[in-house]
């Protein structure tokens, strides 16, 4: 309800912008974008800000270095809060998941997908929600959701909520009616609320729950089990403002598609070695450039869903 009432007060906003723009002169609509005195960059936790600081610290090193400008990390509670960061232009970098890249682009936030992590430079970039359950659970598959606690991570998320949707409707179990949703806000917090019980069930994307919150320690191994899997979820893009100036914006574009890969961090000095170059989702390779059309199947699942957060 929050998201479609935004939706509409933008919509409206739209409109009179377009009233007003309509009578601007050539030169005024033609004005060139200021360059700005740093670079925000926003993402919704997976740990905590300091968390995201490290997960991008290369990346940040680099933009810093080639643009010359500061790159300041801003934590947001999730990620309705990032589109409307970039909307304004408070926002020039982010991290979305697929589903909040495309409310982004439709909608009308102004962004430019920058690349996407993979393993490999010709790999797709990918990944799976994972619906899961406590250790010792009489819950065995996701029909077994029904009639649960099930802890997603937020509306706008993709493998947090807009794919398990999915799944469900899938067995007509209707997200709304047929269980007790929680969103806990994070995909860390959604597993770790499974694990100790807070919910009965619920969905992280598939790295969350199989390496992350084991190698910092929050899990032990076997303190979750998987009980489904989603089909392939096109990967998390990285964004930037269309709002910037356009040599920034391409700027920006070739750092991500030439040096952010483990082997120009490495050459470069940034890496010290292939094996230790810490980006983040654990990524083997980097980054690589992503078309718009890559995210045609996460609009496919918003008409199936006919979510609310999809209606932008």
């Amino acid at each position: 309800m929050y998201f479609r009432t935004k939706a509409s007060a933008l919509a409206v906003s739209v409109a009179l912008l377009a009233m007003v723009t309509g009578c601007a002169t050539t030169s005024d609509s033609a004005e060139t974008p200021e360059a700005p005195e740093k670079l925000v960059f926003a993402q919704i936790p997976s740990e905590s800000a300091q968390g995201i600081a490290e997960d991008n610290k290369a990346i940040i090193e680099v933009i810093e270095r080639e643009t010359g400008l500061e790159v300041e990390i801003q934590e947001a509670t999730d990620y309705a809060a990032v589109i409307e960061g970039l909307r304004a232009g408070q926002v020039q970098i982010a991290g979305l998941g697929p589903f909040s890249y495309m409310v982004a682009k439709d909608g009308g936030a102004g962004v430019e997908a920058l690349g996407a992590l993979v393993d490999a430079p010709d790999e797709e970039p990918g990944y799976q929600s994972y619906g899961i359950v406590p250790a010792g659970s009489d819950i065995t598959d996701l029909a077994g959701f029904e009639g649960k606690t099930v802890c997603f991570v937020d509306p706008t998320s993709t493998s947090g909520f807009l794919y398990p949707t999915a799944g469900m409707l899938e067995l007509d179990i209707d997200p709304e009616a047929d269980i007790t949703p929680v969103f806990a806000g994070g995909h860390d917090a959604s597993a770790l609320s499974v694990a100790d019980g807070t919910c009965d069930a619920g969905f992280a994307y598939d790295t969350m729950v199989t390496s992350e919150l084991i190698d910092s320690g929050d899990l032990k191994e076997g303190d979750l089990e998987v009980v489904w899997e989603s089909e392939i979820i096109a990967g998390s893009p990285y964004v930037a403002s269309d709002k910037l100036p356009a040599d920034l914006l391409a700027q920006l574009e070739d750092i991500f598609a030439n040096e952010l890969n483990v082997p120009a961090l490495v050459e470069s000095g940034v890496c010290a070695s292939e094996s230790d170059c810490g980006l983040p989702e654990d990524s083997a390779y980097g980054f690589i450039p992503v078309e718009d059309s890559l995210y045609d199947g996460v609009r496919a699942v918003c008409e199936i869903t006919e979510a609310a957060a999809c209606k932008v």
